[in-house]
């Protein structure tokens, strides 16, 4: 029971950064239409921090590059898998953008700005999680940008291998792995700065839920029942395949457990900037992403009771 009250209680403490956000809309200090640009903060600066941040957290060896490689594609497969199968699914309601954003928040969790907090609060002794969110991140980027950016708009022009290759995700790699190959550590004032970077992500991205809220009707958010349906597939049922597929493989148990706890995170605020800067389906992202957001801090720690 132990570790389901460090959960809540993270959990919780992180929601709490949503209501000076909420406040400052709805006192008129910041306008609705500005949410984008801090949407674009989160992507452009704070996000390429954390991933930086998290390789430095931990120490170059053969078997850290294993387990981050078997993170990132059992993540990847995980992840194109049910793109795909939704995508499928839902084909007959593909001119309806609602079911293009239910497709991505099915599988796009909040890895890093919730689940860092989670797995430093839950797994203190285990830094490696750190930078295993970091992999999760990159192929949600990855993918964001390219197969998920396509789904959207429902518009296949964005599978390039441009696309792949020059998004802030995997830019930041440019840094991180040389760094974290060769063991160099940044000048102590430019590794302090990316360290507050990196640490802005959670309450940045709880800021612009909190943003996004005053900005929605309460109704939309809570009283449309297939919204219930994605965040209890999403939150609930896909962290137990992923955890079950887990066990079929020779890794490490904290390494399954980070797994796990990263994919039960809430719908990822991912898919809302993505929403916001492609112009398509923002409302539906929002609702998601408030309504998993809100939900998780009862589905987080039931999950983590079952490891």
């Amino acid at each position: 029971m132990g570790s389901f009250f460090i959960a809540l209680s993270t959990v919780a403490v992180m929601l709490l950064y949503a209501c000076p956000g909420f406040l400052m809309v709805k006192s008129g200090l910041v306008k609705g239409d500005a949410i984008s640009a801090f949407a674009k903060l989160l992507m452009y600066v704070c996000s390429p921090a954390l991933i930086i941040y998290s390789f430095s957290r931990v120490e170059f060896s053969l078997r850290m590059v294993a387990d981050m490689l078997f993170v990132f594609f059992f993540v990847l497969v995980l992840m194109v898998t049910v793109l795909l199968t939704f995508r499928f699914l839902f084909r007959k309601k593909i001119e309806d953008v609602r079911y293009r954003v239910y497709t991505l928040s099915l599988c796009f969790s909040n890895c890093a700005f919730m689940g860092v907090p989670v797995l430093e609060a839950l797994l203190p002794d285990y830094p490696q999680a750190v930078a295993f969110s970091a992999m999760f991140s990159l192929v949600m980027n990855i993918l964001g940008w390219t197969l998920g950016s396509a789904i959207i708009t429902n518009n296949p022009k964005y599978m390039s291998v441009k696309k792949i290759a020059l998004n802030p995700a995997v830019l930041s790699l440019l840094v991180a792995i040389p760094l974290f190959v060769t063991g160099v550590a940044l000048p102590a004032e430019l590794g302090d700065m990316l360290a507050l970077l990196a640490r802005m992500t959670t309450p940045l991205c709880m800021l612009i839920m909190g943003m996004r809220l005053a900005t929605m009707s309460v109704k939309k958010v809570f009283a449309v029942p297939v919204q219930y349906l994605i965040i209890a597939a999403k939150q609930l049922v896909l962290p137990l395949i992923a955890l079950l597929l887990l066990r079929l493989f020779p890794v490490d148990e904290n390494l399954k457990t980070s797994v796990y706890i990263m994919v039960a995170c809430p719908v990822a605020s991912v898919v809302l900037n993505f929403a916001e800067m492609l112009g398509e389906g923002q409302e539906t992202a929002a609702n998601l992403m408030l309504l998993g957001t809100m939900l998780s801090v009862l589905t987080i720690p039931v999950m983590v009771l079952l490891v």
